[in-house]
């Protein structure tokens, strides 16, 4: 006889696959299409379509006398036709004083049109690109990012589409505090797409990101994700490591999630990770764990929220501390 924990369970997960399935019917189809033409159009038909999205996501750990600071800033631009979009995502957490309130998220006008570069807004403006060291400054924030120049640690190319990680230094000024870090930098660029535009089904599922600096000398990038959206592009498990001044490509990459919280809907948040990798010639363990969640949006299966995460790294001969940033969409 089941007890009512595995009741519940077993028709939570049936709703969810219900609820998930039934639209996912209609919109398969044409997903599907249209994931296929991101991948195979050619410059002569995208030149054609005017339909192109990209994005420059920059996450900040850093610190100070005062504590460690994470800063994420992600943009995003697109372009549908004559239409012109931008759009960035900002959040800042003070490690003793939590998540602040900062001014920016949100859709504003792509006035320049701009869409390699990222197009300056009311809250921020940009000086410079990754690959040659960026400046980025908000009046409204009262903040300015400094970023040294990127090295790509992961480049992928199908067809005209890229996506690449990196990360470098940086410091950030943030009212009268200056705290040194380090930054990691994930770069997309997808033609006949705009989701700043358009609708799609199934860009992303159950992805969960880890963005973290190994005590200010190093970082670790580490993703899962289920979506076959940009799977040509995107792999299911991917990541990178620098230390001890080189950088890797992660390689048997495991990760799991060993414990999950309460969300107001058909799905769980996880909250506790664990998982193993090599990079170069040694075999490394790790675990991660969300200390603070900030929950950005809530629907009835999934939601998306940006959490801190603190755990370790574990190699034969040393261990380090993890503090970082995770992003979730689930």
């Amino acid at each position: 006889m089941l007890s009512s924990e595995r009741v519940v369970k077993t028709v939570r997960n049936f709703l969810r696959v219900a609820l998930i399935s039934i639209p996912a019917l209609f919109l398969f189809c044409s997903s599907q299409q249209e994931s296929e033409r991101m991948f195979t159009i050619s410059a002569e038909e995208l030149h054609t379509q005017k339909l192109a999205y990209y994005s420059d996501y920059f996450s900040f750990i850093g610190s100070d006398a005062r504590g460690r600071v994470a800063f994420a800033l992600d943009n995003n631009r697109g372009r549908d036709g004559d239409s012109w979009q931008a759009e960035h995502f900002v959040v800042l957490h003070d490690e003793k004083a939590g998540w602040q309130a900062v001014s920016g998220s949100g859709l504003y006008y792509n006035v320049t049109r701009q869409l390699e570069t990222i197009p300056n807004s009311p809250d921020f403006s940009f000086e410079g690109t990754a690959n040659t060291g960026l400046r980025v400054r908000s009046g409204s924030n009262v903040l300015e990012l400094r970023i040294a120049p990127v090295k790509v640690r992961i480049a992928e190319k199908r067809g005209l589409a890229e996506y690449r990680l990196g990360s470098a230094e940086a410091t950030l000024i943030w009212r009268e505090r200056t705290l040194t870090g380090r930054v990691i930098h994930e770069y997309l660029f997808v033609p006949a797409f705009n989701r700043l535009a358009r609708k799609y089904a199934g860009e992303f599922s159950d992805f969960h990101g880890i963005y973290a600096s190994i005590e200010n000398v190093g970082d670790l990038y580490i993703h899962t994700q289920k979506s076959m959206f940009f799977s040509p592009l995107i792999a299911r498990q991917e990541g990178f490591l620098f230390l001890n001044g080189q950088g890797y490509p992660l390689s048997w990459l495991n990760v799991s999630v060993r414990k999950t919280s309460f969300a107001p809907g058909l799905y769980r948040w996880p909250v506790w990770w664990e998982g193993s990798f090599a990079a170069g010639l040694d075999h490394y363990a790790f675990t991660g764990r969300i200390t603070d969640r900030k929950t950005i949006s809530s629907w009835v299966t999934g939601g998306f929220a940006m959490g801190i995460v603190k755990g370790s790294l574990v190699s034969a001969r040393e261990t380090w501390t993890l503090y970082g940033l995770g992003e979730l969409i689930i």
